[in-house]
């Protein structure tokens, strides 16, 4: 089949962004090209350190910059003179993409329903769907801590709050895979098509459920959703309905999905940890805040001057980009004592960027601390014996760290069963 001018036109930029960043990492030694590639996605920790050795504000090559202090990532995330710098028209992963007052009107819609104040709620759903889960789980035999714990609960949990009926947890969990290996940048032809195809799929399913809540309106995300868009232009634009949407159902599960299964590592190779924890459950909520801290599920975030300004004394121009590297934040040493230990009864734990900053701060973290901090009580509780039982494999992309296939075993002797 012929190829297209915009297919030619799309792999010669594929292709060639790719080797571009394979030049600056292997020839040129830039550690933030080095970021992209597989020794990021494997382990971007020491990549930061170099990062940091260069300076507040690293350079590079394409007159930018990047920075892995703790300081400098926390003020331009916060500053009002950085923004996300995308055209709304195009915002195809919403609030991610938008500046106010774009941001502002669609996230004043659909923050009530994250606050600190009304997610306690959830307690009681969010532990029934761990009893199951765990009640699920194989004596004596080696199981997938992601696809059988640590990912079907955020799925369950989200796709309740939206209000998404009968909704496929393995489904989801794909297309929550295909787009987070994206957000670092298409790999390949194969991986533009299962993004689309995801995409695609998404649309579908959101457009579906704005049909059926018109017809039978529900008090649930969706369905005031589909009542602000009825009722106030304003609120939601019909365009912007199903990327709201897209965003809300995979932010709302991949970073829960990661942060459960990256803590539950960081306990395991740190038998000490792992000790503690078992012997004092009640720490789980500090575990989940140094697990966001040691190995975030996010590791990095981008920022474009909207006007010449100044990150820490250092001057940025108008229209420069500050990647800010959230996990070699978390690390630095001027922000946190030892910082490559884990260590859960770290004091300061909580001032790590797992979850960005600023108006970008992440809608539906006080969720995703309680479902990982209900999630890993329970593991550290009923599988006290747990280890590790066979080869993990990652995540594909660097952006969203994570792990994709988690072997583990649950020792007959010592396992506890939920009645």
């Amino acid at each position: 089949m012929a190829i297209g001018r915009q297919q030619l036109a799309f792999i010669k930029e594929l292709y060639g962004t790719r080797l571009r960043i394979s030049y600056h990492a292997y020839v040129r030694r830039e550690p933030a090209a080095l970021l992209h590639l597989e020794p990021g996605r494997q382990d971007p920790y020491p990549i930061y350190r170099r990062i940091r050795e260069r300076g507040v504000l690293a350079p590079t090559p394409l007159g930018n910059y990047v920075t892995a202090s703790h300081a400098a990532c926390d003020e331009v995330l916060r500053s009002r003179s950085f923004g996300v710098g995308q055209d709304g028209r195009d915002a195809q992963l919403s609030l991610l993409d938008l500046d106010p007052p774009d941001h502002t009107r669609l996230r004043r819609l659909v923050a009530p329903d994250f606050t600190s104040r009304k997610i306690p709620a959830f307690g009681p759903r969010v532990q029934a769907v761990v009893d199951d889960l765990i009640r699920t789980v194989p004596r004596d035999q080696p199981f997938d801590l992601v696809s059988s714990l640590a990912a079907p609960l955020p799925i369950a949990v989200i796709t309740d709050l939206l209000g998404i009926p009968d909704a496929n947890a393995e489904e989801f969990a794909m297309h929550g895979t295909r787009f987070g290996s994206a957000l670092g940048g298409i790999q390949s032809i194969a991986h533009a098509r299962e993004l689309a195809a995801t995409r695609a799929r998404l649309a579908e399913i959101f457009t579906e459920i704005f049909e059926l809540r018109r017809q039978h309106p529900q008090d649930d995300l969706i369905g005031r959703i589909v009542a602000a868009n009825e009722n106030s232009p304003e609120a939601v634009r019909p365009e912007e309905m199903v990327p709201l949407c897209t965003l809300l159902l995979i932010a709302g599960f991949e970073t829960t999905v990661n942060l459960i299964g990256n803590t539950v590592l960081a306990l395991l190779s740190h038998p000490d940890q792992w000790r503690l924890f078992t012997e004092q459950p009640e720490l789980a909520e500090q575990v989940v805040e140094e697990g966001l801290r040691y190995d975030p599920p996010v590791q990095r975030t981008g920022r474009v001057a909207m006007s010449d300004t100044e990150v820490l004394g250092r001057p940025v121009a108008k229209g420069q980009f500050v990647m800010t590297a959230l996990g070699g934040a978390n690390r630095d040493p001027a922000a946190f004592d030892d910082p490559d230990r884990f260590d859960i009864n770290r004091s300061n734990a909580n001032e790590h960027l797992s979850f960005s900053g600023g108006i970008h701060y992440c809608v539906g973290a006080p969720l995703a601390r309680l479902e990982a901090a209900i999630a890993l009580r329970a593991i550290a509780t009923e599988f006290p014996d747990l280890r590790e039982a066979g080869k993990r494999v990652r995540r594909p992309g660097s952006l969203i760290r994570g792990i994709q296939e988690f072997p583990v075993l649950v020792p007959a002797a010592r396992r506890t069963t939920i009645v």
